[in-house]
């Protein structure tokens, strides 16, 4: 835990996982009614269900909630096929439940999270922000949520049925990127003590089903836009009716040989997104939108990857006559520079 944390908040120190875990089920009782609360993704989602099979026979009742669309297909398959119980929130939520955790994330990221006061906040992710609950697991050195949570289950000597061990391998393969980003021997630990008892078929047909054929157009559409300026690919597909097909272009295109940087754009609900591609050696796809979309709109991610949110009327250019030629003359300037 950052020293940030720690001036936040008088947080005792445990000398192992089971000394945690008891502590943190000291917050609940058979009367509690708990709503667990995500920004979902794979390692979100499978943090959450792991949360419920500890809690589940602890407390009256427990929830598991998102504040976000589900749009991309491989989570909609995954809570379909490991029959996740997940329900979009609503307010009433917040007077029908005593208890709050938030998992993956932390209550300063997102508006909806900030006015809850949470009773334990778990997550792998850097504290940016300063706040406090009854209880906190930060641990930014881990890959994965998933990780942090399967330790709970080991210490608690649950072990986790079919479902929940290939959605915590899931969970963790998506946040470490196939063990590509930063991890750490515990990721490494976790997947192999998971990997005997998860579904590999379970598991290849949520990793498959990246598109659906409604979908199969976009790839056309970008090719037909598609422009190189050097080594780096342009394309712009317009409309589209999820976003999360401009991430499967951009990690097409970003496949091909020649191409060292991967520029993918596209309207959605009146938002210019971009989506940003590269191998990370010298170079800052993070960096580059924050500078190229600063106060623009939403912007950032990691040296490899990343993306910005733009809403039109912040652009100078009209959302119907946005092209490739308009996302290359915007990051033109800055691949010229001396």
């Amino acid at each position: 835990m950052s020293s940030l944390m720690l001036r936040s908040l008088s947080y005792p120190k445990f000398k192992s996982n089971k000394e945690r875990v008891k502590y943190f089920l000291k917050l609940f009782d058979k009367n509690d009614s708990v709503l667990v609360l995500m920004w979902a993704d794979p390692d979100a989602i499978a943090s959450a269900f792991a949360i419920k099979k500890i809690l589940q026979n602890r407390v009256s009742k427990i929830t598991l909630s998102h504040i976000n669309e589900i749009r991309r297909l491989n989570n909609q398959v995954m809570i379909q096929i490991l029959k996740i119980p997940l329900k979009p929130f609503k307010k009433e939520f917040l007077l029908d439940h005593n208890k709050f955790i938030l998992v993956d994330s932390q209550p300063t990221h997102r508006e909806e999270f900030k006015e809850i006061n949470f009773t334990a906040v778990i997550d792998h992710h850097p504290v940016t922000s300063e706040f406090s609950a009854p209880y906190i697991d930060i641990r930014p050195d881990y890959g994965a949520t998933s990780t942090i949570l399967y330790e709970y289950l080991k210490a608690l000597r649950m072990s986790p049925n079919v479902y929940l061990a290939t959605a915590l391998i899931y969970g963790i393969k998506t946040d470490t990127d196939n063990f590509q980003k930063a991890s750490q021997l515990q990721d490494v630990i976790t997947f192999q003590r998971l990997f005997k008892k998860m579904n590999k078929h379970l598991l290849a047909k949520i990793e498959a089903s990246d598109l659906r054929r409604s979908e199969l157009k976009y790839f056309k559409t970008a090719l037909e836009n598609l422009k190189y300026l050097g080594n780096k690919a342009f394309t712009y597909l317009g409309k589209v009716s999820n976003p999360d097909v401009l991430v499967l272009v951009a990690d097409f295109f970003n496949k091909v040989y020649e191409t060292s940087w991967v520029f993918v754009g596209g309207e959605y609900k009146k938002t210019l997104i971009v989506i940003v591609r590269c191998d990370g050696y010298r170079k800052d796809a993070g960096k580059l939108v924050s500078r190229v979309f600063k106060n623009l709109g939403k912007a950032g991610g990691h040296k490899e990857k990343a993306r910005a949110e733009i809403p039109f009327e912040m652009m100078n250019i009209a959302s119907e006559e946005f092209t490739t030629t308009t996302l290359i003359e915007i990051f033109k300037k800055y691949f010229t520079r001396k």
